[in-house]
């Protein structure tokens, strides 16, 4: 799946998920890792209406590894 693929499927998506890497102060992001091979992540403030990034695991892992 391509990265334009992934982004509609994460779009359509319902189960999302409030990251365990986002802040205590309301500064929180949803993740999606059910649908691909992809990592949707989007903010939780906006909820289905949020635009969604889309990140391959390798990348999504590497970002965590920088927090």
């Amino acid at each position: 799946m391509n990265h334009p693929e992934a982004l509609r499927v994460l779009s359509a998506a319902d189960d999302w998920f409030k990251s365990s890497a986002s802040g205590g102060q309301g500064e929180c992001v949803e993740v999606n890792t059910t649908k691909t091979e992809w990592v949707g992540v989007r903010d939780s403030k906006l909820g289905a209406g949020s635009p969604v990034l889309a990140f391959t695991r390798a990348q999504w892992r590497a970002a965590l590894k920088t927090l």
